[in-house]
């Protein structure tokens, strides 16, 4: 007697298969190298910008608003004329 099994499998419909849950990955610093301006204002305002490497993305809108308007100010300062010293304005 002979078999006449092909030897395949009979179609049996698979399961998906259910992928484990990831989370979302956290924040993480990018890692960028900030230069010192020399203008102390301005430098703090740039470092700043740190406090979002350790912030979710929705948050990082604050601090980039925050930064923007320290730098503005400090950029609005230079063109102040300069406030005349105590002995400066004698008549």
């Amino acid at each position: 007697m002979t078999d006449d099994v092909s030897g395949s499998v009979p179609d049996v419909p698979e399961e998906p298969v259910a992928e484990p849950a990831r989370e979302p990955a956290g924040p993480a610093p990018l890692g960028l190298v900030r230069t010192p301006t020399g203008h102390a204002g301005v430098d703090a305002h740039l470092e700043r910008l740190a406090d979002a490497d350790h912030l979710p993305a929705d948050e990082h809108a604050a601090v980039y608003e925050d930064v923007h308007g320290g730098l503005r100010e400090a950029l609005t300062a230079l063109d102040a004329p300069p406030v005349p010293g105590p002995y400066e304005n004698r008549s």
